[in-house]
């Protein structure tokens, strides 16, 4: 018993012994001399030759510098009175982008950012908010004009370039206000042209460019430029099942918005041409193993009606299939949309030629297109 009271005496002290070296030495390797900075010179700054820009960040400084002060951020408004007190309030519906299209106070948005409301506020660059009136609409191609009272020397439109020129790989600005508290700048190239997406109203929108550049849903309604900023499309989405920014983005083409946007100021609407027919949806003529468009119906004394085409009609045994449109102006129609794409490269008034079938016949008439709602 002695001699282990003894024994765990002398491990003590060599704990004790071995903590105290551990001790010494660490505190022995904290203790560095002190360095001398009396002469110490400061790392120099890397700079370019002459500590300019590049020519194409300067380009773009300066096209988002002038050219940022045309867009705005818009917040759609619904009037709702209380059954109640009778109160009545306005309630934010939605928010997005949009840009000056004129020194009258137009403004061009997409038509899913002031969806359910009844009015908007509009406000600028310098944070002015001015009330603003929904002029008109165009669901089909989600291109919407409001209408405010600022001063034109706020006002800033931005000048129209043309789509039908652009190219594959052409450097694009999208410029947005999605927060109303200042403008944002996202660049990219075109990465593809003659693309089809469907609107609200699930009508296709053609000739839509596609982009690389950040299009986040806040940006909807905001200008895509190119280099010289020029208007060249209206950010309108992002094809992503999420929502957040894919890598993909989308504009409805200037030349589609400079065909509308007149219209819209001019008569609060766009007359659209039309065939006056009812047709078969894609889905059942596919299942029927149809090539072409059928026609279901023709309005009475409408442009259709008067060229001879043929609705489909009821029959004792079920029904007699009416004309399937297969040709459009020497252009081949396999669905609904190679129809409705030739049709908007027209105006109302004009005559366009068809090739029908029927009976496994074929025959060419002409239409002179009709006005439609």
């Amino acid at each position: 018993m002695g001699d282990s009271g003894l024994l765990t005496k002398v491990l003590a002290v060599l704990l004790l012994l071995v903590a105290g070296a551990l001790v010494f030495t660490v505190i022995k390797q904290r203790r560095q001399p002190e360095r001398d900075y009396s002469n110490y010179e400061p790392r120099p700054i890397s700079q370019r030759p002459d500590d300019k820009l590049g020519a194409d960040e300067q380009s773009t400084i300066e096209v988002f510098g002038k050219f940022s002060r045309s867009v705005v951020h818009i917040t759609s408004l619904e009037t709702h009175r209380d059954r109640m007190t009778l109160d009545v309030t306005e309630i934010p519906q939605g928010t997005g982008s949009g840009f000056v299209w004129d020194q009258n106070g137009h403004v061009v948005t997409n038509f899913h950012v002031v969806r359910g409301g009844d009015r908007a506020s509009v406000t600028l660059n310098d944070g002015s908010t001015y009330a603003a009136t929904i002029v008109g609409t165009a669901p089909d191609k989600d291109i919407a004009v409001l209408r405010i009272d600022a001063p034109p020397t706020k006002l800033l439109p931005i000048p129209l370039g043309q789509s039908a020129t652009l190219k594959v790989g052409q450097k694009v600005l999208a410029i947005g206000n999605p927060f109303g508290l200042d403008q944002t700048l996202t660049t990219g190239v075109i990465s593809g042209l003659g693309r089809e997406i469907k609107s609200i109203t699930q009508r296709s929108i053609f000739d839509v460019i596609q982009t690389d550049a950040s299009i986040n849903p806040g940006n909807s309604g905001g200008p895509l430029l190119d280099s010289s900023g020029r208007l060249i499309g209206i950010n309108t989405a992002i094809y992503s099942p999420s929502g957040a920014n894919a890598g993909i983005g989308f504009a409805v083409p200037v030349d589609t918005i400079n065909t509308i946007v007149p219209q819209l100021i001019k008569g609060g609407k766009i007359v659209r041409p039309g065939l006056g027919v009812n047709i078969l949806s894609d889905q059942i003529a596919a299942q029927q193993k149809i090539d072409g468009v059928v026609v279901l119906g023709v309005a009475p004394g409408g442009a259709a009606e008067k060229a001879g085409i043929r609705g489909t009609q009821p029959t004792q045994g079920g029904w007699q299939l009416g004309d399937v449109i297969v040709k459009i102006d020497n252009v081949e129609v396999k669905r609904s949309s190679d129809l409705f794409r030739a049709i908007d490269a027209h105006k109302v008034g004009d005559e366009v030629e068809l090739v029908l079938e029927s009976d496994g016949q074929r025959r060419t008439v002409k239409v002179t297109l009709q006005p439609i709602p």
